[in-house]
């Protein structure tokens, strides 16, 4: 399955809690979209939509992962191996977790939760912020490293995504499958994204983020 992942688009698509598009099958049709266009995979959030976008598409790599807003954690990403086990449980190849070294609830940690989802017989894809956290998942076991936190933690928030820097790094430091996820908003970024030596690319916002670009026009136009 990975292999069929190489140099290609992998499409995020996913949409706020209050917006009328975070609907299972608002977005197994996203995803049906992505995949007849060309996509190689699609990049999942919640088990409604993962099971929604597995019945619509049975043979499509999915990228899953649940966003949990838990008090007193900065971890959203999978932050729990209960939430890992959902997401597999619904249909998900490949889980995505939040794979920085922040505290996150009870006493998992990333090596734990990395082992427990690859005992479900899952593929993991850890979401880093810097090259440390890169390094530390690929040790714990990660199947693929994302750069989907950078810019996006305490430590990266000084930095804006893409992280083609991160990407470089992790590119000649590692020896696994790197993702370039993030800020990545045209063809051309895309482009060099794969050209740096990622494994492939994830889009989301510049795809599917209806309700994001409509606050971009919004703003500029004064509204």
């Amino acid at each position: 399955m990975l292999k069929n992942l190489e140099s290609k688009l992998i499409v995020s698509c996913q949409a706020p809690v209050n917006s009328p598009l975070h609907n299972p099958q608002v977005i197994a049709a996203m995803a049906a979209a992505a995949i007849q266009g060309g996509a190689a995979a699609v990049r999942i959030d919640t088990p409604a939509h993962v099971k929604a976008v597995r019945k619509l598409l049975p043979n499509t790599p999915i990228i899953g992962l649940w966003k949990r807003q838990i008090t007193g954690y900065e971890v959203y990403i999978t932050p729990r191996f209960e939430d890992a086990e959902a997401i597999a449980f619904s249909g998900a190849d490949i889980i995505a977790i939040d794979a920085t070294k922040r505290e996150r609830p009870g006493e998992e940690t990333v090596e734990n939760i990395i082992a427990k989802i690859h005992q479900l017989g899952k593929l993991v894809m850890a979401d880093v912020d810097t090259i440390e956290n890169a390094i530390a998942a690929a040790e714990a076991g990660a199947d693929l490293i994302g750069s989907t936190l950078y810019g996006y933690t305490k430590l990266t928030q000084h930095l804006s995504p893409p992280g083609f820097s991160l990407l470089t790094e992790m590119k000649e430091k590692l020896d696994i499958p790197i993702i370039c996820e993030g800020g990545i908003a045209t063809p051309k970024q895309a482009e060099k994204a794969l050209k740096l030596g990622a494994y492939a690319v994830v889009v989301g916002t510049a795809i599917t983020g209806i309700d994001a670009k409509i606050q971009e026009f919004k703003a500029v136009l004064n509204l």
